[in-house]
């Protein structure tokens, strides 16, 4: 029997896919839209941005549309999607016994350049969130859900991207 520290084993992957297909159905049924992250953290940014400068905010079109005049960028369905994302992911990792706070790296890269690593590739991935008008689940799940001919090109173009620079991040992992 195992000891009762151990991390329980993960979902299988067919069921998981399966759960995340009724959870995307659901999500376009009770909502209206599918699921991402990056226009919450818009919506997010943007009523922080309120609550410092609000004039600024009512001047740039860009931030009217989502909290200007008495627009509320807090009251958007994917702030509170993204919320419950968060505490659920931490409450699965409580239960599942795997929440804790580590750096995953391999034995050949120091944890700062992990860090750093993680950090530039995360500024990548938020500038082409935002250029994209969509993030990879929103653009991946949502898009490609609904059959949009850019989300699947899309993706194609992120499996190609990883495999192109898989061969220089391996050291990483290795």
């Amino acid at each position: 029997m195992a000891a009762h520290n151990e991390p329980r084993p993960y979902l299988d992957p067919y069921v998981a896919g399966a759960l995340l297909g009724v959870v995307l159905f659901a999500s376009f049924f009770v909502t209206g839209g599918g699921l991402g992250a990056s226009a919450a953290l818009s919506h997010i940014q943007t009523g922080v941005l309120d609550w410092l400068a609000p004039d600024h905010v009512d001047r740039v079109a860009y931030f009217a549309e989502m909290a200007g005049g008495r627009r509320n960028a807090w009251n958007y369905y994917g702030v509170f999607m993204l919320v419950g994302t968060v505490l659920g992911g931490f409450v699965s990792g409580l239960v599942h016994r795997r929440a804790r706070l580590e750096t995953r790296k391999g034995p050949r890269v120091s944890t700062r350049a992990r860090w750093a690593f993680a950090f530039v590739g995360g500024a990548i991935m938020a500038y082409g969130a935002r250029l994209a008008r969509g993030c990879t689940s929103g653009q991946a799940l949502s898009g490609g859900a609904v059959l949009s001919v850019g989300s699947w090109a899309f993706m194609f173009a992120v499996f190609a991207s990883g495999y192109a620079v898989a061969w220089f991040a391996r050291r990483l992992w290795t």
